[in-house]
């Protein structure tokens, strides 16, 4: 089904930023946001495009007293020809309907929620990037909007898209990052809301993540939150490792965030021949890779930063470097094969990317 959608554009169009380069992630963001209500016994009605702004909420809101939110993160890309294509985006809603059936936030039709996004996108085709590597962010967000205090299932909601243009996700660019593997905070539990994804998971990780950075780091490895001893995510993103030749990622137990950058990967690595396994790996063995050097590569995949290798980690006052500190084989290829698809540089043999 398609959602009615009205169109109010701005009298008022912000200009577009001069030098791409410098666009950072996250800090500006396009003309227009897209609002659309839901009631209990009335459904999702009064989809909107509106000048971008403040969100008038009441201040018993649901989300802001309960946690009741959930998001998505995903890009449009701008090609050679002029077009714009997003990646994959029906994986990215069917997330967010994951995600709500968790924190008990009404889903939304699959087709209808897809072709909000074309058309909010292609509103704002003129804030795509044009220059190679910087991309349009898009952020669906959901939240519960029951204005008083009781404790339930969300019977009021909003849902809510915003864009950004963005460049690289990470200052220093596909080069190295230092990770520190945390030993004391967790991200999430195995029955809990890891595999949604939903604000509360990443305020959580902030205290970790802050101390990270005092002490060097980019950011933190997070261990399971029950015997603290299995590989779970890096930061925000998912986790893979070239441990004797085979491909190694932490398997979705429930605390782990399906990644859609996670999967495309895995299915290129099989395509190439490798042996990929998703299965628990304990910081123990892994430690033992990176000593006797059967530990040939590390990286991140996620939506921001697509793959992110990893040179150096450190835990319990050890540090190991991987892969001399450099980029790895495996990784220069995932990331140029991913980025390639994603702005139409190689075939898309997968039919991965929609045109806008």
């Amino acid at each position: 089904m398609k959602y009615p959608i009205s169109i109010t554009k701005t009298t008022a169009p912000a200009a577009k930023p001069a030098d791409e380069s410098k666009l950072g992630f996250g800090r500006i963001f396009t003309d227009h946001m897209f609002l659309m209500d839901y009631d209990e016994g009335q459904g999702w009605h009064d989809g909107r495009i509106v000048p971008f702004g403040p969100l008038p909420l009441h201040p018993a809101c649901t989300a802001l007293h309960y946690g009741a939110e959930i998001f998505e993160g995903m890009k449009a890309y701008r090609l050679a020809d002029g077009s714009i294509q997003l990646f994959r985006p029906m994986e990215n809603v069917r997330r967010l309907n994951n995600s709500a059936e968790r924190l008990c936030l009404p889903q939304l039709d699959e087709e209808g929620c897809l072709d909000i996004i074309r058309t909010f996108v292609d509103v704002e085709r003129d804030w795509v990037p044009h220059q190679e590597g910087a991309s349009l962010y898009i952020r669906p967000f959901l939240l519960g909007n029951d204005p008083h205090l009781g404790v339930h299932a969300v019977h009021h909601a909003l849902f809510v898209i915003i864009t950004s243009p963005v460049g690289a996700y990470y200052a220093e660019g596909l080069n190295p990052v230092k990770i520190s593997i945390e030993s004391e905070d967790v991200r999430a539990v195995r029955g809990g809301t890891g595999y949604a994804k939903c604000g509360g998971n990443y305020g959580a990780s902030l205290r970790a993540g802050e101390r990270a950075e005092k002490n060097g780091y980019t950011q933190v490895l997070w261990l399971d939150g029950v015997e603290r001893k299995y590989i779970e995510e890096v930061g925000s993103m998912n986790v893979m490792f070239k441990i004797d030749g085979k491909i190694v990622t932490p398997k979705l137990t429930g605390s782990v965030l399906p990644g859609i950058t996670r999967k495309s990967c895995i299915e290129l690595l099989k395509e190439w021949g490798y042996t990929v396994e998703e299965r628990l790996l304990s910081v123990d063995e892994l430690f033992a890779a990176a000593a006797d050097g059967r530990l040939e590569e590390a990286w991140g995949t996620g939506t921001a930063a697509v793959v992110s290798p990893i040179g150096k980690l450190f835990y319990l006052g050890k540090e190991y470097t991987v892969c001399g500190n450099k980029i790895g084989p495996v990784t220069q290829k995932l990331y140029d094969t991913m980025t390639g698809i994603q702005w139409g540089r190689i075939e898309d043999t997968h039919h991965w990317c929609m045109k806008v």
